[in-house]
């Protein structure tokens, strides 16, 4: 059982909050379109960041948890390319202009850091308090393998039903209004599509959360890794979403490699729970297995999938979706 002090945990937060004023004001403070050189240069910065801190941490804690902790950043790092992909969705729908974009993103990575606080928190009150949610989690994750699966070559739907109640609720301006959230057009108070879009991705942020704690909680039972693994993923999203967003297009089997991972570790969590609850004969899968099979299906998908773009370039990726779209037939 890990422990970290207070000091751990204080320390970890302080640099994490530390590193989200910084993207505050990146992102709100001095709104501009981001190039191709800014957004390599914070990518790099970010993901160095995050391959320090678990050099740090396994050298103080030991490298199974330094093992865990990698796992765990690769598992959330590949599930937030998958979040940009819909955030890329998300922006063209609503015809967000660049300058705006890197506002959005910031406000959507804080909201999906503070929801998957909750969730963490949640999540491993669950699992010290009952063993079953193992079995839980792992089903979680095997139907949303599925669905993705299913649905791979579909889009989400940005205009859900939070963000077609938020239009009920609030009228919206058909212009950005300066990158104001709200304005006010004849004494009364009006959103703009700015406003909008930030719920659809804070929606969005939550169905994420929802489908990566319990894959996070996959690799490692340990609530500060978890923690430190996703908040490390989302601190470089605003940049990444700036280097990758028109890569995306070229990642055509990345929703079957999320799939597939998704699949693996949630059979490692009912494997888990078997081996716990019902017979120690029951095999349980390593972490620098689980590293091992998370890291060979990113690599097999991303050469699979330029190969594929390389062949036929008319081809073109999908984020998946766990549902069919109205506008879409689903697949058999």
């Amino acid at each position: 059982m890990l422990e970290v002090t207070a000091l751990g945990w204080t320390l970890t937060i302080a640099v994490i909050v530390a590193l989200l004023a910084l993207d505050l004001a990146l992102g709100v403070l001095r709104p501009h379109a981001v190039g191709f050189r800014e957004a390599t240069a914070w990518s790099v910065f970010y993901i160095a960041i995050a391959i320090a801190f678990g050099l740090v941490f396994a050298s103080v804690a030991g490298w199974d948890y330094g093992t865990q902790y990698f796992a765990g950043y690769i598992v959330e790092k590949s599930l937030s390319v998958d979040n940009l992909f819909v955030f890329v969705i998300i922006m063209g729908t609503f015809a967000v202009p660049e300058k705006y974009q890197q506002e959005v993103l910031t406000f959507g990575i804080i909201i999906a850091l503070v929801l998957r606080v909750i969730f963490i928190a949640l999540g491993a009150t669950l699992l010290s308090l009952f063993s079953f949610m193992f079995l839980i989690f792992g089903l979680i994750l095997i139907v949303t393998a599925v669905q993705l699966f299913r649905h791979r070559d579909e889009d989400p739907d940005p205009d859900n039903a939070v963000v077609r109640a938020a239009k009920r609720v609030f009228p919206v301006t058909k212009d950005f209004v300066g990158g104001r959230m709200f304005t006010r057009i004849d004494g009364k108070r009006t959103a703009t599509p700015l406003f909008i879009t930030l719920i659809a991705i804070g929606s969005a942020d939550l169905l994420f959360a929802l489908d990566s704690i319990p894959a996070v909680f996959g690799v490692t039972e340990e609530a500060f890794i978890v923690f430190a693994a996703n908040a490390f993923a989302l601190l470089g999203l605003r940049a990444l979403f700036f280097l990758v967003k028109g890569l995306l297009d070229r990642l055509v089997y990345l929703s079957t490699g999320l799939s597939i991972i998704l699949a693996f570790i949630g059979v490692k969590l009912v494997l888990h729970w078997a081996h716990k609850d019902i017979s120690t004969g029951v095999p349980e899968v390593s972490t620098p297995v689980s590293l091992g099979v998370i890291v060979v299906v990113l690599i097999v998908t991303t050469v699979a999938s330029l190969i594929k773009v390389r062949k036929d370039p008319d081809t073109v990726a999908h984020a998946g979706s766990l549902r069919a779209r109205e506008d879409v037939p689903a697949e058999d």
